[in-house]
């Protein structure tokens, strides 16, 4: 990671993008490691995080992304054309000039690809584990674009599969890992950090996926919903 360029970035997010406020940050932790996990709103989220949170992070992204082949398509199909709202042949265009920029960007401040294949993601998680070992922070955003939005939320339930880092943390290190979940609320231009989720060894390893994943999403459904004109909503989160 290139430290500084990694805060230029964030403080040129927060200055000129997102402008908006940090709640509960009395949650976030002293150290790392930690896995911080927030909703996407597309675009919107990774900018805010970003410029909001005063940590380093590393944070996952879809290979294709970092791919100097196959970043301009991804770019046009998930970028350019549905929340830019640019028709092709012009998206075609903007997307290659995107690319060029945004690949080594994202590759010095911070990028971790994940493949989604077999042995691509015994690389993600390789990559990630290592860095969680040198006490870093690893931020990730875990929606399904292929489940229904909540209109509620803005959010479409979450993949469970990064939840493996903190068993694969424990096997290496005999060392508890916490997720943090974090809720950017676009109309209040805030993030809300609630408090983190522990992984607990004593769980059949698929229980505890299953509960790390519902905790974390519930947990910011619910600050979702207190930040929302609905005002605050109580959700019961599973023991």
């Amino acid at each position: 990671m290139n430290k500084t360029l990694y805060h230029l970035v964030s403080w040129a997010f927060q200055d000129w993008i997102w402008g908006g406020d940090l709640l509960d940050a009395d949650n976030l932790p002293e150290a790392g490691p930690a896995v911080m996990v927030s909703n996407h709103l597309g675009a919107l989220g990774p900018i805010a995080v970003g410029a909001s949170l005063p940590l380093e992070m590393y944070f996952w992204i879809h290979a294709d992304m970092l791919d100097p082949r196959l970043a301009p398509d991804y770019l046009r199909r998930d970028f350019v054309e549905p929340q830019l709202h640019v028709p092709p042949p012009v998206s075609h265009w903007l997307a290659k000039t995107i690319s060029k920029i945004h690949i080594p960007l994202l590759r010095a401040a911070g990028g971790i690809p994940v493949y989604h294949t077999p042995e691509g993601f015994e690389k993600t998680f390789r990559l990630s584990l290592d860095l969680l070992g040198q006490g870093k922070y690893i931020l990730i955003f875990p929606e399904d674009p292929d489940l229904p939005l909540d209109p509620r939320t803005n959010m479409t339930p979450f993949q469970k599969g990064f939840t493996r880092l903190g068993e694969f943390y424990f096997e290496r290190t005999r060392k508890i890992l916490p997720f943090f979940p974090l809720a950017v609320h676009a109309g209040s231009r805030s993030v809300r950090v609630g408090k983190p989720i522990r992984y607990n060894y004593l769980n059949h390893p698929a229980s505890e996926r299953q509960r790390i994943k519902s905790m974390l999403e519930l947990g910011i459904h619910r600050m979702l919903l207190q930040a929302s004109e609905d005002g605050y909503l109580s959700l019961p989160l599973p023991s």
